[in-house]
């Protein structure tokens, strides 16, 4: 199976969720037999981790492409990026949480893979705003960057963020926010005044 049909079968677990969506729905979808896909995918579990490793390697793809285009570290890290966007909100998907409820185990795995992934585009950040004279030399960069991932994906999950008197759009902000004045230095400080920072 190529990487058009994860594709679609990914559009098809996003659509009608982890738990929900059966084999038969996806032979049928696709024009083939039950016995042609079970000969590719043993079962759900290994379909579902190959459309979790797919969208999650096109995720890091385009961040990495930003990374490449936005030479000034903090620039990067106040660019639009829609597909970390996406990967956030996400999280409140039928998808994800079917995948919490019913396959922890996948959930959890793909979510250490994330955050690796991700934690190493922060890492690389933190290099080049070092270079820059941006960032501090005194900080772990992979614990900040874990941390940060962390609280960036906390949104729905955790029970002590109220949806309904935070927005998103304000709660990533004062996430970033904060990151981001933590590991600046007088410098990078001058130029986080470009975004309009407290």
């Amino acid at each position: 199976m190529d990487l058009d049909f994860l594709h679609k079968v990914s559009e098809l677990f996003i659509g009608n969720g982890a738990k929900t969506l059966t084999m038969d729905e996806i032979a049928r979808e696709f024009g083939i037999s039950k016995k042609t896909l079970y000969q590719k995918y043993a079962n759900k579990e290994a379909l579902l981790e190959d459309v979790l490793k797919y969208n999650l390697n096109n995720i890091i793809k385009k961040i990495a492409e930003l990374d490449i285009k936005v030479e000034n570290a903090i620039e990067r890290m106040y660019c639009r990026d829609e597909h970390i966007e996406k990967a956030v909100e996400s999280n409140n998907s039928l998808l994800i949480k079917q995948l919490i409820k019913y396959y922890p185990v996948i959930f959890n795995r793909h979510m250490l893979e994330f955050s690796d992934k991700f934690v190493a585009v922060l890492e690389h950040n933190v290099k080049r705003g070092r270079e820059q004279g941006f960032y501090r030399e005194d900080f772990d960069e992979k614990s900040y960057a874990t941390i940060f991932f962390q609280a960036m994906m906390s949104y729905y999950s955790s029970p002590f963020i109220n949806t309904a008197e935070i927005s998103m759009e304000q709660f990533k902000t004062d996430v970033m926010d904060f990151y981001m004045n933590a590991i600046t230095t007088e410098k990078g400080k001058s130029e986080l005044k470009k975004y309009n920072l407290k």
